[in-house]
Formats: structure tokens, C-alpha cells, sequence
């Protein structure tokens, strides 16, 4: 299984930091953050960065086609195709069938970091934080080492949206130093200072 980390780049619309979305690092523009962990990017954001391959692994290059509906067919690979359903939800910020589809491809392979980051930041969305926390305690056991930051940097995120301003930072800080060139820890840190502030 390939685990190369792209950055899953989640992004979600800043509700007073109750979105923005997934399970990796966050950088912030004026109304949206990226929540990141894999390249998933949301809301008015392009999703098409999301850095996995066709099976869910992480790859250095754009992620295929979004699909173009629900009703499209689930013959072949169906934990691809629900990752497929699943990111297109989240970009449509349609989370609870994000969440829906997320799980469902976790169910079918449950080694796919993209899927569990993903269903992390659906639960995040869906204010759902109890369920999140078991979505990242999964996608720790599946990731490889050097993902950690980005795990961290995502986990924090999901802090913030909570108003657990503390923990937050100390989780962006453990990312920072775990990788000092991941840049959506940056905007992070100026978006938890931002909040702090208002």
C-alpha cells in the first residue's frame, strides 16, 4: 500500500471556526481554512487536489475525476467508488452523506487513510467531535510515520472547532515541530491566533 503523504488539504468554510475541513494541516484565506490531511479540499474550494490514487492511497498528483452523481454505478472496486461518492459530498457540503460514504469505504478497506481522514473531517463537520476522535484514533494506526504532523496538524483543527483553543495549539505546535515545512500548520496557528483575538 502506497503511503506517500500529499497533504490532504480539507477545506471548510470558517462558521466562527465550525468549518473548514480534513485530518491535516490548516491554512487560512479570508472566509476558508483547510483542514488538511490528504489533500481533501471543500466548500468553494477545489476538491480535485486531494492527492490520493484510485485505491485511496496517497500519491504526489491530483486525485481522479470527481463522479457525477449518486446514482452512479457501484460495479468494481466499491471501496474506490464510495471514496469517490464520499469526496464529492464533502465537496458539495453535503457531509452526512460524506460521512456516510466515508464510512462505508472504511468498512470495505479499512487500511485507506484517505477514508478515515475524510470521515474524520465529515464528523468534525457534522459536530459530531466523540465519533471524530475514534476516526483519528483509526487513522493513527494506519498511517506511516512521516504522516504523523499531518494527523496532529488535522486533530488540531478539529480542537479548534471545538473552542478547545489550548489544546488546539499544543496539537499545531507538536505538528510544527514534527514537521517544520508544512505550511497549513502556519495558517493554523494565525487562525487560532485570530480567533483568540476576536
Amino acid at each position: 500500500m502506497n503511503r506517500d503523504w500529499a497533504g490532504l488539504n480539507l477545506r471548510f468554510t470558517t462558521i466562527l471556526l465550525a468549518g473548514s475541513l480534513a485530518l491535516a494541516g490548516c491554512s487560512t484565506t479570508s472566509e476558508v481554512s483547510t483542514h488538511g490531511t490528504d489533500d481533501i479540499q471543500t466548500n468553494s474550494a477545489n476538491l480535485a487536489n486531494l492527492g490520493v490514487d484510485s485505491h485511496g492511497n496517497f500519491i504526489g498528483a491530483a486525485w481522479p475525476a470527481i463522479p457525477v452523481s449518486d446514482s452512479a454505478s457501484l460495479d468494481g472496486d466499491k471501496s474506490r467508488r464510495y471514496l469517490e461518492l464520499a469526496q464529492e459530498n464533502f465537496y458539495n457540503d453535503n457531509f452526512g452523506y460524506s460521512e456516510l460514504y466515508f464510512r462505508k469505504a472504511v468498512e470495505l478497506r479499512p487500511d485507506s487513510v484517505a477514508a478515515w481522514a475524510g470521515l474524520a473531517a465529515s464528523y468534525d463537520q457534522l459536530g459530531r467531535f466523540d465519533l471524530a476522535d475514534r476516526a483519528y484514533d483509526q487513522l493513527k494506526k494506519v498511517i506511516s510515520p512521516d504522516m504523523r504532523a499531518r494527523v496532529d496538524n488535522n486533530l488540531g483543527y478539529s480542537y479548534l472547532l471545538r473552542g478547545d483553543y489550548k489544546k488546539a495549539e499544543s496539537l499545531f505546535n507538536k505538528a510544527q515541530k514534527l514537521d517544520p515545512s508544512l505550511v497549513e500548520v502556519d495558517g493554523n496557528l494565525q487562525l487560532l491566533a485570530e480567533v483568540r483575538r476576536s
